[in-house]
Parts: structure tokens; sequence; C-alpha cells
């Protein structure tokens, strides 16, 4: 509808040019123009607007062609379609942002009590291990005590023995400096028969 219309127009504005000049034509005719020459200017004329109407009627096939009101409804629609993906590409990016976003803080959370977490364990790890070193140091005292009295026993021990053997020592001496020999002889005299009144 738009394009008859469009063709009807410009048809009319050919005729409306032809008659304008016509009109012209006639007047220059009426005003004592060369009447010779009007026949042979009526044909020229006549054959420029052949030659106008041609351009125009080909001017006309090829805005057709070109379909310019399409392209530029088509390029227009391209635009819309490109501006609606670039927004739609802009809130999916925003999403995916937010997105992100939300695992980073999630993530920030997460790394904190994990790190509160190992802070807790490593202050229990170091109470156990300061508890076990008091306990270990504890036993070892215990254990030096207990072997620090066994040595003072078998020191006294040896010291008393050594007193006995000493002291044996010096009784023995004593006994043989003052026994004379009669009373040696009666003294083995006396063991020998005891042992023998024993067996």
């Amino acid at each position: 509808m738009h394009k008859k219309r469009t063709i009807v127009t410009t048809l009319s504005v050919c005729v409306m040019i032809l008659g304008l000049a016509s009109l012209g034509f006639a007047q220059e005719a009426a005003e004592g123009g060369h009447h010779a020459d009007t026949g042979a200017q009526m044909k020229d004329f006549m054959w420029r607007c052949i030659d106008f109407a041609a351009l125009v009627a080909i001017a006309v096939w090829a805005l057709k062609k070109a379909d310019l009101k399409g392209t530029l409804a088509a390029r227009r629609a391209g635009i819309e379609r490109t501006l609606q993906e670039a927004v739609q590409a802009k809130e999916a990016a925003e999403k995916k942002f937010a997105e992100y976003s939300q695992r980073l803080d999630q993530a920030n959370q997460e790394i904190e009590v994990i790190s509160a977490n190992m802070k807790r364990e490593g202050e229990l790890e170091k109470e156990r291990i300061v508890a076990e070193a008091k306990d270990a140091a504890a036993r070892i005292k215990a254990q030096a005590e207990v072997a620090a009295a066994q040595e003072v026993l078998k020191a006294k021990d040896e010291l008393r023995a050594e007193a006995a053997r000493l002291a044996v020592e010096l009784a023995e001496q004593k006994i043989v400096k003052n026994i004379a020999k009669g009373d040696q002889d009666k003294l083995v005299g006396d063991y020998i028969s005891k042992v023998v009144t024993l067996h």
C-alpha cells in the first residue's frame, strides 16, 4: 500500500513537471518566439521528458530494489537486538559478579573459620605438649630421686661393709697381738672338739 502511494506520488510529480514545461513552451510560442523551431523544441522537450521519466523510473526501481526502508528497519532491528543482547550480557555479568562475590565472601568466612580452628588446635596441641613435658620431667625427677636414694643406700651399705671389714681386721690384729701361743692351741682344741661333737 505504501509502495503504491510512493509510485503514484512520483508519477504525479513527473506529470506536473511535464505539464509545467508544456505550459512554458506554449507561453513562449504565444509571445512570439521562434515558430519555425517550435516542433523541434517540442520534440527535444519530449525526449528530455522521456529521459527524465526513465531516470525517475530507474531511481524508483533502484530505491524499491534497495528497499531502503526495509534496510533501515532491519538495521534498526539489528541495533535493538544488539542492545538487548548487550543488556542481557550486562545482567548476566552482574549476576555472575554477584555470584562470585558471594562465593568469595563465603570462601573468606571458611578461611577465617579454618584459621580459627587451626589456631585453637595449635593452642590445644601446645597445652598437650607442655603437659606431657611436665609429666615427663616429673617422672624423670622421680626416677632420679629413686636412683639417688638407691645410690645413697648402696653407698651406705658399702661403707658399712667396709667399716665391718676394717673392724674385723683391727680386731684380728688386736687378738693376734694379745693372744699367746698357749691360748691359740687351746682355742684350736676347743674348736676341733666342737666340730667332732657336731658330727
